[in-house]
């Protein structure tokens, strides 16, 4: 074993640094099986993020199925998934470019079906019965921004388009049952986001594919219901929070009952469609994933007794999970591994990884391992968090010190922060840095009560939850209560902005694109998250006071230590000139302060040069603040205002 080094916090030298950060990857976007087929979507950064199907073959061997220039994407909700279908070796996918709907059929031949642009497409399914196509449309034709969706079909050569089901605002996860007799579908309406309240319907079909004896099966009244999938022998599965977490029914045709009764999470908020956290081996066999306390497992369901038992698995993110009843296709992903793809024996024993998103360059020596914590915060109650402590096999601190703290903050709100490998995190932490992922009261994985922390009270209880993250991490003797940073991006940025404007725990932070003028993105959003800060903030323009009160630009005069803002120049979300004003307030107080602003970005980085600047200058600014000196030469970041 070799020496270590004696260096303070933030001056150790990594590996892992931000070139190696922005190192080519290709992230695995979803999983499909068609019969003995598989078929996978990559998105290939390399080529602005062009999403591309590949299929593997009985016979193993592997092909791209929607070569330049298809972008198999849709923008349905804006954020999509949910773009592709494949059938019989037919695969229907959604190109981003025009909106259309396309077949590549099994040859190899590829043609569109739809020719209007203001319809997009999303969630398909494939009747084979009735050779229809069955899936989500929103319709643009009246509105760019208030689409129309309904569920529509449409013969597999693109023909005789009809709607099937409308009236509400939003559907998704028509599923069609094994012997083609019934269809079934979620829908919710405004203001409800599909966390909060959807509905589970269910219809019969004629031979023409008309629907008859449409019904309501789950949901409303404060329930979200998602994930439906048909069982072999005709139920009808689906994953309900009504018990507080998000579990496991079963609906035989009269009642409905509990599969697995567990205090722990079978999915996660439906950003997107086309989401699977589970399928049947057989009618008596599910393979499934459940969170508890921030981590994923694998697991074997028995329908019939409910008993599950956890699949031996390195991995603690899973995703994607299909299979045809002989085998078993998922991603997964751990805290030392990027996100692959494996297929395994249908009960989940000789997992192969098919592919890989990227390779690890660097000695997984050099990665924190991630702790669980739960914490106490405002209320008596608890929150949690992820906490990576530095780490660099290389290097130790000087006796009694400690470590300089990141509060990082996650976007949605409604999301979480997995432990699932990132590099980013890994560079501050193979630097001397402590992380601390926190999944403040409003993010999922944590029941039903857990997520409803949020509602009307955004920008106060993610707030006290970092704040009282980084004090547990000081109580306990972990990291540097004088030296505690909070950054994150968007709505995570709009947390750490408010934290540094209406608390005094930070002595830094970094913005990147954060919301700071509440109202204006109330005002301008698209229809999906249109009504989300209803329940967010209160309903607008009623609640009006509330968003003036939330928002941390109308109160710079409280901000009272360094910050650094990053900033797409050509961000429609977040304008530059939010962060402008605060840079403006920061420089007339004489704090410490810095602004890089990057042409061409929207809001989120998406060229490499630029998320490896800000990365580094984000460091940069915290030496000059902290008082460390970067063992690696980084481009110096104008701060205004040092002494």
């Amino acid at each position: 074993m070799s020496e270590t080094t004696t260096a303070p916090y933030g001056n150790w030298k990594s590996p892992i640094t931000s070139d190696v950060v922005v190192q080519g990857t290709t992230p695995l976007v979803s999983v499909q099986l068609d019969g003995d087929n598989l078929f996978f979507a990559e998105a290939h950064p390399s080529e602005a993020g062009r999403n591309t199907v590949f299929c593997q073959s009985r016979d193993g061997r592997i092909h791209e199925c929607t070569p330049a220039p298809f972008n198999v994407r849709t923008r349905v909700h804006e954020y999509g998934g949910g773009a592709f279908t494949a059938h019989e070796g037919n695969l229907y996918f959604s190109n981003f470019a025009d909106n259309l709907l396309y077949v590549r059929t099994a040859d190899g031949d590829i043609r569109k079906l739809t020719d209007d642009g203001n319809h997009r497409y999303a969630d398909g399914i494939v009747d084979g019965r009735r050779k229809h196509w069955i899936g989500v449309r929103e319709d643009h034709t009246k509105s760019a921004i208030f689409a129309e969706t309904t569920l529509v079909r449409m013969n597999l050569d693109g023909s005789d388009e009809k709607i099937i089901v409308s009236g509400n605002d939003f559907y998704s996860n028509p599923r069609l049952s094994d012997d083609g007799q019934h269809l079934c579908w979620t829908t919710w309406n405004h203001p409800n986001m599909p966390w909060d309240e959807t509905e589970l319907w269910i219809a019969d079909l004629t031979e023409d594919g008309a629907l008859t004896n449409e019904r309501k099966v789950a949901g409303g009244k404060g329930e979200s219901v998602v994930e439906p999938v048909w069982s072999p022998d005709g139920h009808l599965y689906y994953i309900s929070d009504r018990s507080n977490w998000w579990n496991l029914y079963r609906w035989d045709g009269d009642s409905t009952s509990a599969v697995c009764p567990m205090e722990a999470e079978f999915s996660s908020p439906s950003w997107v469609f086309g989401m699977s956290h589970y399928d049947f081996v057989n009618k008596d066999t599910i393979v499934c994933s459940y969170t508890q306390n921030g981590t994923w497992y694998l697991a074997e369901l028995d329908t019939a007794s409910g008993e599950i038992h956890r699949l031996d698995s390195p991995y603690t993110v899973f995703g994607s999970i299909h299979s045809n009843g002989q085998k078993l296709v998922y991603l997964a992903a751990s805290p030392s591994s990027f996100s692959v793809l494996i297929e395994s024996d249908a009960d989940g024993k000789h997992p192969n990884i098919l592919r890989t998103s990227a390779e690890l360059t660097v000695s997984q020596d050099y990665l924190s391992q991630p702790e669980s914590i739960e914490f106490p915060t405002t209320g008596g109650k608890t929150a949690h968090a992820i906490y990576y402590p530095p780490h660099n096999p290389d290097f130790t601190a000087p006796a009694g010190e400690k470590p300089p703290l990141l509060v990082h903050v996650h976007g949605g709100p409604t999301s979480s922060s997995s432990s699932a490998l990132n590099l980013s995190t890994q560079y501050w932490t193979s630097h001397g840095f402590a992380v601390v992922d926190v999944n403040y009261g409003g993010s999922s994985g944590y029941g039903r009560e857990y997520r409803d922390r949020l509602k009307g009270q955004w920008g106060i209880v993610d707030v006290d939850d970092c704040v009282h993250a980084a004090l547990y991490l000081v109580e306990r003797g972990d990291v540097d209560g004088a030296r505690i940073a909070i950054a994150g991006g968007s709505a995570g940025g709009y947390t750490t902005l408010a934290a540094l404007t209406f608390c005094d725990v930070f002595q830094a932070g970094a913005s990147y694109f954060g919301l700071s003028e509440l109202e204006i993105f109330a005002q301008e959003t698209h229809k999906f998250e249109s009504r989300y800060m209803d329940s967010l903030l209160g309903p607008y323009p009623a609640a009006k006071d509330v968003y003036y009160q939330r928002s941390p630009i109308h109160f710079t005069d409280q901000l009272s230590c360094p910050v650094i803002f990053f900033q797409g120049l050509d961000d429609k979300i977040v304008p530059p000139n939010q962060a402008e004003l605060m840079v403006e307030a920061l420089r007339n107080k004489k704090l410490p302060v810095a602004y890089v602003a990057y042409e061409g970005e929207g809001h989120g980085f998406r060229m490499a040069q630029n998320i490896k600047h800000a990365l580094d200058s984000e460091f940069y600014f915290y030496g000059k603040i902290f008082g460390y000196t970067p063992a690696d030469p980084i481009e110096p970041v104008t701060v205004e205002n040092l002494d």
